[in-house]
């Protein structure tokens, strides 16, 4: 047969170079990954290379693919071959997705546009972890791009929290393309935990400092988010080795202190921001979870208190970075019973008044846009003119 050229092998390759490669979230044609699109009468032949033998992507690609090239007009039958990428292109990819970046550096440095926000508190069971992961949901809702670290080593549960385990509990393993790691999406979140690298059955970590800092630079490194418009990082509580590495890896992070209305809470998480700014990091704000529910007749239940949050942001703020108490997250089972089953709430009812609380706090933080203070900006000037 003789190549068609209506639709011709222009139309099939741009159908087919749209799909989106799910972990990377870019199109499979930016990624060099459509290696043929010929067009012979009424059947479009494709060639397309995933980056791994075993890619778990595979079917979805493959499913995209036939639908693509199936929708342009004048294909009627699609003959589509899956290979994988040889040693010399998937080095090629991993340098076009570091953009230039040497290996096992810092992605995230001092002149990077994405803002950092560590979300912190003093002691644990406080909510921080249900707050964080609801939180990334609700940015990512309003169309940011969003990644989020789960530093919490010792006690993670983010994959839990964002529906990324299975029916045994266990989280996937990200791809690795090379020395990459890609970071499982859950509700259009990039997520990175220490809970998806632990073996079946082995679900204790003991590690000590150094063990802690290596994985934390890690995730840092050798992690591809992309461009991220937002990177939660998911603190554990207290003042311990993993607050000191994230202030040494990340100083340019920018801290939201979560505390209960509780005395005992609200104390402790003074501590938490207080360490946090010794290691040059900036104070954004407090949120104040399990605060006054209201009952079905109407009353408030006061459960743990009140007025912890405004006694921290009090405390934590001074004449040259005031503290503001930016939220005030009302106290529901239902935020516990989403992330028993992997559902944000956020996601699952929005209207609630816990979920429309977070949401509003997510509403707050992405107008107030990133903190650019000095940042280098990739701005060049030409004959007195910046391009």
């Amino acid at each position: 047969m003789h190549a068609s050229t209506t639709p011709g092998a222009a139309a099939v390759r741009t159908a087919v170079g749209s799909v989106m490669d799910p972990e990377l979230r870019r199109p499979i044609g930016e990624l060099d990954m459509v290696h043929r699109a010929d067009v012979y009468g009424t059947t479009a032949q494709v060639t397309v290379a995933l980056t791994i033998v075993g890619c778990p992507a595979a079917r979805h690609i493959e499913d995209e693919v036939r639908a693509a090239a199936s929708g342009v007009i004048g294909v009627t039958d699609v003959e589509l071959e899956m290979t994988v990428m040889t040693p010399e292109q998937r080095q090629a990819l991993t340098e076009k997705l570091r953009a230039g970046r040497p290996a096992r550096t810092p992605a995230f440095g001092p002149d990077t546009l994405t803002r950092i926000i560590a979300v912190t508190s003093g002691k644990g069971g406080v909510g921080k972890s249900s707050i964080t992961a609801n939180l990334a949901v609700a940015l990512a809702a309003r169309g940011r791009r969003v990644g989020l670290i789960d530093a919490d080593v010792h006690g993670f549960s983010i994959p839990a929290l964002l529906g990324l385990v299975d029916e045994n509990g266990h989280a996937p393993n990200p791809t690795r393309i090379d020395d990459l790691m890609l970071p499982p999406v859950g509700y259009d979140v990039k997520t990175i935990s220490i809970g998806m690298f632990l073996r079946e059955g082995d679900n204790v970590v003991a590690w000590r400092g150094p063990m802690l800092h290596r994985t934390l630079q890690q995730f840092l490194t050798d992690v591809h988010f992309g461009d991220l418009d937002v990177l939660l990082i998911d603190m554990p509580p207290g003042t311990g080795d993993i607050a000191i590495s994230m202030g040494q890896l990340v100083p340019h992070a920018e801290v939201l202190v979560v505390t209960t209305p509780q005395t005992a809470a609200s104390d402790v998480a003074i501590r938490s921001g207080l360490v946090a700014r010794q290691t040059g990091q900036r104070i954004l704000g407090v949120v104040e979870n399990m605060s006054a529910m209201v009952l079905p007749d109407g009353t408030t239940l006061d459960l743990f208190g009140e007025g912890g949050g405004h006694v921290v942001a009090e405390q934590l703020s001074t004449p040259d970075n005031p503290v503001p108490l930016m939220a005030s997250i009302p106290l529901d089972p239902a935020l516990r019973q989403g992330g028993d089953t992997g559902v944000p709430l956020v996601r699952s009812h929005p209207d609630n008044p816990t979920a429309a609380a977070i949401i509003a706090l997510a509403a707050q933080l992405d107008s107030q846009g990133r903190n650019l203070v000095q940042r280098h900006l990739p701005i060049a000037v030409h004959n007195g003119r910046a391009g």
